[in-house]
């Protein structure tokens, strides 16, 4: 498998040489200057793509592999086939990255938030911290910070009590950092940051938008963007929900193995893939990650390798070590593993760490760094990972398959 390092551009704090140094040999990056529904143009991506590839000198050479992400436009999500426009500067990024070169895109198909989580910096026993999605912040935030209309009927006595407390434990300050974290449009989101106003105003565009209605209108938007991927030899991965499961009554499609059944019997073309995230679907219980992964092997083509830490409610979580928490990561890896065996040079699985702790030399700076993207945290998760990887790949096929 080939070893990604996400890179969000000159400006990231995080170097191209922090990811040679790491051991990355594939670079995971996009032209996040580009609001979503604006086409990428082809000069800019040639340009990106020459930093990343021609500018090494006699550092170890690195490849653009994987663009992360094209932003599918709000209008797509809920408009489907009607927002030609978006759909038309969609198609046209594609084509852009498909004539300069990485041949993996991955994108997402979750209605106004990307990720989300309720705090940035949460503190571990050893002095790192952590991404974390406290469940009763959440309900807090939602309940009595936005006082969504209809919110009070997702939440049982219990958890509207629990809310209630942190909501009332809240100063000024923490308000406004709850709703920076919640709104703010996290690293690599393809969302903007939102005030409390322009969210609602979202909310309300969607009030007639279910899961049946979003699913159609991701199908149909696959329907016209597969096909130009297949012709320019372009695997296009569908990252999951995170977390996985509906939030402020908005549906999320991408969070099980029956919605990622449905979408493959619904657009069956070679192009239509997944990204398998390990830290999205490993919050809920009820996703086996390793049977998933083994059922949808070869649509698989990039993976995040992460895992979350449930709390007792299942409701929260937290990011863990990449080889702790709820994901059992050296069974996920031997299925990803026997499936890589199969597949030509060209079509490695480009796997990278996702959402490091903050440690180390990156707790001391000031310098503004990418929550879940700092150096350290990633580093250690990557050279976890391939110690695990080292050891795998010495066992023949029956022994992989014993792992799962």
């Amino acid at each position: 498998m080939r070893q990604g390092w996400r890179w969000f551009g000159p400006s990231d704090p995080v170097t191209l040489d922090h990811a040679r140094q790491a051991g990355a040999t594939d670079i995971v990056s996009a032209l996040h200057q580009v609001p979503p529904g604006v086409a990428w143009a082809r000069d800019e991506v040639e340009a990106r793509r020459a930093i990343i590839e021609d500018d090494s000198g006699n550092r170890a050479p690195l490849r653009w592999s994987v663009v992360e992400s094209i932003p599918v436009a709000d209008e797509i999500k809920r408009e489907g086939a009607g927002a030609r426009a978006a759909l038309d500067a969609w198609i046209a990024s594609l084509e852009a990255v498909a004539a300069v070169g990485p041949r993996v895109i991955c994108y997402n198909f979750m209605p106004v938030l990307d990720w989300t989580r309720t705090d940035l910096d949460w503190p571990l026993a050893n002095g790192a911290t952590a991404l974390r999605f406290d469940q009763h912040r959440f309900a807090a935030f939602d309940l009595y910070v936005l006082k969504r209309r209809g919110a009070a009927a997702e939440y049982d006595e219990a958890q509207q009590a629990a809310a209630r407390k942190v909501a009332d434990a809240l100063s000024d300050d923490d308000v406004a950092t709850l709703i920076r974290t919640v709104l703010a449009g996290l690293p690599g989101g393809t969302t903007k940051g939102l005030s409390l106003e322009e969210f609602g105003e979202y909310l309300e565009a969607y009030a007639a938008i279910d899961a049946a209605r979003l699913r159609a209108n991701l199908i149909a938007f696959l329907e016209i963007v597969a096909p130009v991927a297949q012709a320019l030899g372009v695997k296009l991965t569908i990252h999951p929900d995170d977390p996985p499961r509906p939030l402020f009554g908005l549906p999320r499609v991408a969070s099980t193995a029956a919605d990622f059944a449905a979408l493959f019997a619904a657009v069956p073309s070679p192009a239509n893939g997944l990204c398998f995230c390990t830290g999205s679907l490993g919050v809920r219980a009820d996703n086996d990650l390793a049977v998933i992964a083994e059922r949808f092997a070869d649509r698989i083509h990039f993976t995040h390798l992460r895992a979350t830490r449930r709390d007792a409610d299942h409701l929260g979580f937290q990011e863990a070590d990449h080889l702790d928490g709820d994901v059992d990561m050296p069974a996920v890896l031997a299925v990803l593993m026997t499936e890589n065996r199969r597949r030509s040079e060209s079509e490695k699985i480009v796997l990278r760490p996702d959402h490091g702790h903050r440690m180390l030399a990156d707790l001391a700076t000031d310098e503004v760094c990418n929550p879940g993207y700092t150096a350290a945290g990633r580093m250690k998760g990557l050279a976890e990972l391939r110690g695990i990887m080292r050891v795998l790949d010495r066992l023949p096929d029956a022994g992989l398959a014993a792992l799962r």
